[in-house]
């Protein structure tokens, strides 16, 4: 494989800047990228699917430690420059002009790939609750995604903290989420106003007898009127304030009390 030109250096040659309307941020930092790439493990010879990769970045990271990577990136100015990349890896990468959201991204594979994603911070939080609310077992091994930090801290609260919510009961119900690791806002050009966190999540066994629609709208109504009791909050939702009775729950309590677990009970008992 012939020395690939420092990326500041294609950037450069394409006339790419990030677009603020597609909620870019570049990363030039190698180092940093290596580390991100190392997140879902060893990757060499494994799939992978990459969402905005921009000019390529983290696309050459991942690429470097052997993976094949499929990449959807709807910015067609950087499509050039994803291709040039693609000559030094023959084979290994697959460039798809588009939306994420409208990418049927399963049909793309015939085997699990490992979703790893700088993803655009405009559209990031709508793609990890599609990708999570899909059929179990989902399509894909592992979610290596960065976020916004404040969303990251949404996606592995714990019962009783301020950023708990139904983004951490829908990440938690059957996965493992976990903070991998911080990213300063000055690593990105140009910089976002906020902090950054890489999240990786692992998915696990769905608890049985519970469906995703009715923990949906259990945690809707409890963390839309997360101030008040739930003998409040869910008199609106048929047979919870019953389920909650049967399972000897407190009807005084607040949506941020209740675990993860209390939540699949509860939906276990409306089902």
């Amino acid at each position: 494989m012939t020395s690939l030109p420092p990326l500041r250096e294609v950037i450069g040659k394409y006339g790419l800047s990030a677009s603020k309307a597609l909620g870019q941020n570049f990363l030039f930092d190698h180092q940093l990228l290596a580390r991100i790439a190392k997140v879902p493990g060893k990757l060499d010879g494994a799939e992978v699917f990459e969402v905005g990769p921009g000019p390529g970045g983290l696309t050459r990271a991942l690429l470097e430690s052997g993976a094949s990577v499929t990449a959807v990136e709807r910015d067609r100015r950087c499509i050039p420059a994803l291709e040039e990349l693609g000559t030094y890896f023959p084979g290994k990468l697959r460039v798809i002009e588009g939306d994420a959201l409208e990418v049927d991204a399963p049909a793309l594979f015939r085997d699990k790939p490992h979703v790893v994603a700088n993803l655009p911070y405009n559209v990031g939080t709508a793609l990890l609750v599609g990708w999570l609310s899909a059929e179990w077992a989902p399509w894909w091994a592992s979610l290596t995604l960065m976020f916004q930090k404040e969303v990251a801290e949404r996606i592995v609260a714990g019962p009783g903290t301020e950023h708990y919510g139904r983004l951490a009961v829908l990440a938690q119900w059957r996965s493992a989420p976990k903070i991998a690791m911080n990213v300063h806002r000055s690593a990105f050009t140009p910089p976002p106003k906020v902090m950054s966190a890489v999240v990786h999540i692992v998915p696990g066994d769905a608890p049985e007898g519970v469906r995703l629609k009715t923990l949906e709208g259990l945690t809707a109504a409890a963390f839309g009127q997360r101030r008040k009791m739930l003998r409040q909050s869910l008199k609106g939702v048929p047979g919870a304030l019953e389920a909650m009775e049967a399972l000897g729950m407190d009807s005084s309590r607040r949506a941020e009390t209740v675990t993860v677990a209390e939540f699949v009970a509860l939906a276990r008992v409306l089902r």
